[in-house]
């Protein structure tokens, strides 16, 4: 389980924000693709397809924290789409569930 890569998808602007679409689980020795993308544009809202997450661990979601501060200083929000039952009961117990808005899927640009 250790060893599961993580997958993204930059799928572009819709509807005002940069969407990725992860696949696998984001934790410290995935991560770093996924920082280095963060890193790229930050100059409009961020919606993350969280539908093929299984699992955050706590670097996880140190680098959603740093996804939503990076967001946040522009004026942008962070939604996590498609998220599970474990990664939300994960993002409460560390008390960082208040920082995203949420939505069940990723709105589909016609």
């Amino acid at each position: 389980m250790r060893d599961e890569p993580l997958t993204i998808e930059d799928l572009g602007l819709q509807n005002n924000a940069r969407v990725l679409r992860l696949s696998g689980p984001l934790t410290i020795s995935t991560l770093y693709q996924f920082q280095d993308l963060l890193r790229t544009n930050s100059a409009a809202s961020l919606t993350l397809d969280f539908t093929r997450v299984p699992y955050v661990d706590s670097a996880g979601v140190g680098a959603l924290v740093g996804a939503y501060v990076r967001h946040q200083k522009e004026g942008h929000a962070v939604t996590l789409a498609g998220v599970n039952e474990r990664v939300r009961n994960t993002l409460k117990v560390t008390q960082v569930e208040n920082f995203f808005t949420y939505a069940d899927s990723v709105p589909q640009v016609a």
